[in-house]
């Protein structure tokens, strides 16, 4: 809707998890870089922790690119993601087969299902490839899939791991793994990686390179005092950042201004605390209206 108003080639503030959009922040590239050091050691299980927002899936997604696209990587690794955790145990084995190339439905024994796995894995280990796991939304195991999912990383040999898992989650993971019965499973767990929220300096980073790669190339689009306020309202959390940014530009684009000012920050905030019910009711009414009448009077000019 704004695009062309802004000079953007694309919205810049999509919630998709887009890897091209992808802002190489310092934590983010901290966390990044000890994926890929766990994947070279051959350590058994790391945990990547966030709040809703602050990024998990992009960097998931990330990873999984890497793994795939980079050759000396691929030909080292087999990658298993599993987007859904929400799954039973026999769940759990059927979508990690069928990661793995195996088809498994005819099976219904766990055990079964495990020793085919198994098998799988130690003909990879022979070509010299390992297998990473890599789970989204971890935090929502259930208790005894995430015990299955521990069943399947005991393959080791004298010299190195042959299963690798990468848990990303919010917090109540560590409550997940806090249980007494997965103290075995804790211990396991070398590495694990906090993400924090933005700061005013990473909260400007984050916006200019995403309105850089979607095409704008102008003055600063958002007035710091509004960014100031962006950065505030949102808590530093990228997708609260996203929400706020679309729709301040949306407010602005509604005035026909060229730049997103404070003004634009706070309707913007105020709109998405609305009731979900209402959330798009008056307020965008009202800025689909004042963009009629905008362009309807520049025809007339």
């Amino acid at each position: 809707m704004y695009e062309a108003h802004f000079g953007l080639q694309q919205k810049p503030f999509s919630l998709s998890p887009d890897t091209q959009l992808f802002v190489r922040l310092a934590d983010h590239e901290r966390c990044f870089d000890l994926l890929t050091h766990v994947l070279d050691t051959g350590e058994g299980f790391l945990k990547v922790v966030g709040d809703v927002g602050t990024g998990k899936t992009i960097l998931c997604r990330r990873l999984l690119r890497h793994l795939a696209e980079q050759p000396d990587i691929a030909e080292r690794f087999h990658s298993v993601y599993i987007p859904n955790p929400m799954l039973s145990p026999i769940g759990l084995y059927r979508a990690v087969g069928q990661e793995l190339g195996l088809n498994l439905d005819q099976q219904a024994d766990n055990n079964a299902l495990l020793d085919h796995i198994t098998r799988r894995i130690l003909a990879l280990a022979e070509q010299a490839r390992g297998v990473v796991i890599v789970v989204d939304e971890a935090q929502s195991l259930p208790a005894e899939t995430l015990e299955a999912l521990r069943l399947i990383t005991n393959l080791e040999t004298e010299q190195q791991k042959l299963v690798q898992v990468i848990l990303f989650g919010q917090p109540e993971l560590d409550d997940l793994l806090d249980q007494d019965r997965f103290r075995q499973l804790r211990q396991r767990i070398t590495f694990a990686h906090y993400l924090k929220t933005l700061d005013r300096s990473a909260t400007r980073q984050y916006i200019d390179f995403r309105l850089a790669r979607s095409g704008y190339n102008g003055p600063p689009l958002f007035h710091r005092r509004a960014l100031s306020l962006l950065q505030r309202r949102s808590g530093g959390v990228p997708r609260m950042i996203n929400v706020l940014a679309h729709k301040a530009l949306l407010s602005a684009y509604a005035d026909q201004r060229p730049q997103v000012q404070v003004r634009d920050v706070q309707q913007a905030w105020l709109d998405n605390q609305r009731r979900p019910y209402r959330r798009h009711g008056v307020w965008f009414a009202l800025i689909a209206i004042g963009i009629l009448i905008a362009v309807a009077a520049w025809r007339l000019v």
